[in-house]
């Protein structure tokens, strides 16, 4: 397994292209391995290549990909890049990929991590009686957060979130939804960013749409979690979590902690 880094010249006409389009970055992210043909279709529980868009600021834009096998970035350079300064040295191609082996392999039940994670939060839905189901996205924090709080789905990634202590917690009598917590009061979780997508899947030869347009809502979570199943995370850190993991959603992240928050929760 492998973890790529590699940062986005936004001023590039070939970058905002890729940036506005989950489905021109799917594209252009796959075409980093000449061994996997357009057509191939994941197999269950084996490694998938997931990829993630963090936009740290307005003109910083990093992606990082998540992949079986050793990604080639060099057409990402071409495009979105900076290709002479690649060119110049050649010990910098301009994107930076590291074994993930070791990092997978150290993790432990009871390590504690910081995270961030871009996902795809739906629901099912009935409008009517006797109508089949929908899925339908979360379009509010509290319930955007209670979807990654479910006590199944922490289960089956391997994770908790943890808990906010007393002091940090500004409503320690506060409630909302149905009498519950406020999630992001209780939990240290928090929203980063939500965006509302639509977009056109990959046309035909002929140049016709292919089904209909795409649309999703995609949430950043930013948070803090205990490992509690080492080899479900790691499942999890190298399938993915939740739906649209094609569009740039599922692709979990770790870092470790802040000395002063090591000893919280």
């Amino acid at each position: 397994m492998y973890l790529s880094r590699f940062r986005v010249n936004t001023a590039r006409p070939g970058a905002r292209r890729l940036l506005s389009s989950p489905q021109a970055m799917h594209a252009a992210v796959m075409s980093s391995f000449p061994h996997l043909l357009p057509t191939d279709v994941p197999v269950p529980d084996a490694p998938r290549v997931l990829w993630r868009l963090d936009q740290r600021a307005r003109a910083e834009v990093v992606l990082y990909v998540v992949s079986s096998d050793r990604p080639d970035l060099t057409h990402l350079v071409e495009q979105a890049g900076w290709p002479a300064a690649a060119t110049a040295d050649p010990q910098n191609p301009g994107w930076q990929t590291r074994p993930y082996a070791p990092f997978l392999d150290r993790l432990a039940t009871g390590d504690r991590w910081s995270f961030r994670l871009t996902a795809n939060p739906v629901h099912t839905i009935r409008r009517k009686e006797g109508e089949p189901r929908k899925v339908t996205a979360h379009l509010t924090p509290v319930h955007q957060m209670g979807w990654l709080l479910d006590p199944q789905r922490q289960e089956r990634c391997g994770f908790r979130i943890l808990e906010k202590p007393d002091d940090r917690r500004l409503l320690p009598h506060g409630t909302t939804h149905r009498g519950r917590p406020h999630p992001g009061d209780r939990y240290e979780l928090s929203i980063g960013d939500t965006r509302s997508l639509s977009f056109d899947k990959a046309r035909g030869t002929d140049g016709s749409r292919r089904g209909k347009p795409v649309t999703l809502v995609t949430v950043t979570f930013d948070g803090r979690l205990e490992v509690t199943d080492p080899d479900a995370l790691r499942r999890t850190l190298t399938q993915g979590i939740g739906r649209a993991r094609a569009y740039g959603c599922g692709l979990l992240t770790l870092a470790p902690l802040a000395p002063s928050t090591r000893q919280t929760a």
